[in-house]
């Protein structure tokens, strides 16, 4: 028997990056399990639905019961599912400490009595908070320094499962440069696809640091990371992080501006730059442990993120950028 004889298990399969890496190893014949308690009222994966290779379980991994029997004959874990960003986090922190620490930690406990050994977890590089070096860049060895209530918890948790490594139980860290481009579950609520779709949609956008620094990736290059991992030697990537994305696509927001401006120049009048530093996150990342460990490259720019949004305002395939369905 091969891996692919027994499921993944993906939690937050229905979300952003979640449904994308469903279709990528469906497409790749491997057989999934997906458990999302589908808050955002999500119907990304009907497009799957009459997949043989793909189970849903609608379902909140806060629920240990359901966990436990969810985990029944899979094969390796990725943990997507989370109160996911910044805002999020903040405007209801007893919950996203209960879903993103203790669920979490409830989660792999369960994977780990069950002796299910790869569990790769999706963290993040905002992890990194502010940089100390403005022309330097940070990678998996710097110090993490983070800001808020949601890089806190997705530190707790990466010092809480590399305590719990052990020769039966392999936990492996994905930390994701910021998200973009087209997902089964689109997201309008980050920073390039927002840009993107307010001044695609004709309306004003205010910019907040302008000079800061942010890693980009995309979606497919995400979901395209985390099945590399499920395939990689155990022996290589056990108990290891890994930043998620590439080194050339580090941007300015000012930056990520003139590259929307190339595609529409029109909407130059419409942006505004404020001088207030509410966010005081600012890193670069360095990407090479990826790229050299595993032969990761990206196959999507940011430029192509932001045509695939104004392509979909275009067509009509969005049509209310505010609608909440947009965002978490």
């Amino acid at each position: 028997m091969t891996q692919n004889d027994f499921p993944i298990l993906i939690t937050g399969g229905a979300g952003y990056i979640g449904s994308v890496l469903v279709g990528q190893l469906l497409q790749d014949n491997y057989r999934v399990r997906v458990i999302d308690n589908l808050m955002h009222r999500q119907d990304s994966l009907k497009l799957f639905g009459d997949n043989k290779n793909l189970e849903i379980v609608d379902g909140d991994i806060r629920n240990e019961t359901l966990v436990k029997q969810t985990l029944k004959g899979i094969s390796a874990v990725v943990h997507l599912a989370a109160i996911v960003g910044d805002p999020a986090c903040e405007k209801n922190k007893q919950l996203a400490t209960a879903v993103n620490k203790d669920a979490s930690r409830m989660l792999s406990a369960l994977a780990k009595e069950q002796k299910i050994k790869r569990f790769l977890f999706a963290s993040t590089c905002s992890n990194y908070g502010k940089m100390e070096a403005k022309d330097g860049y940070v990678d998996e060895n710097s110090e993490l320094k983070p800001v808020s209530h949601y890089a806190r918890l997705k530190v707790d948790f990466e010092e809480f499962l590399f305590s719990q490594k052990s020769a039966s139980f392999c936990p492996v860290i994905l930390r994701f440069a910021t998200a973009f481009g087209m997902s089964p579950r689109p997201r309008l609520d980050l920073t390039v696809n927002e840009f993107t779709a307010v001044l695609a949609m004709g309306e004003k956008l205010e910019i907040y640091g302008a000079d800061f620094w942010r890693p980009y990736c995309h979606t497919q290059d995400i979901a395209r990371a985390c099945q590399l991992l499920l395939e990689a030697d155990l022996s290589i990537v056990a108990a290891q992080a890994f930043n998620v994305g590439d080194t050339s696509q580090n941007f300015q927001k000012k930056t990520l501006i003139e590259l929307i401006l190339k595609e529409i120049p029109e909407a130059k009048d419409l942006i505004i730059f404020v001088t207030k530093e509410e966010d005081p996150r600012d890193y670069r990342v360095n990407f090479d442990k990826i790229r050299k460990t595993l032969g990761y490259l990206k196959t999507k720019t940011v430029s192509n993120g932001i045509c695939e949004y104004i392509e979909a305002i275009k067509c009509g395939a969005i049509t209310d950028i505010h609608a909440q369905r947009y965002r978490n």
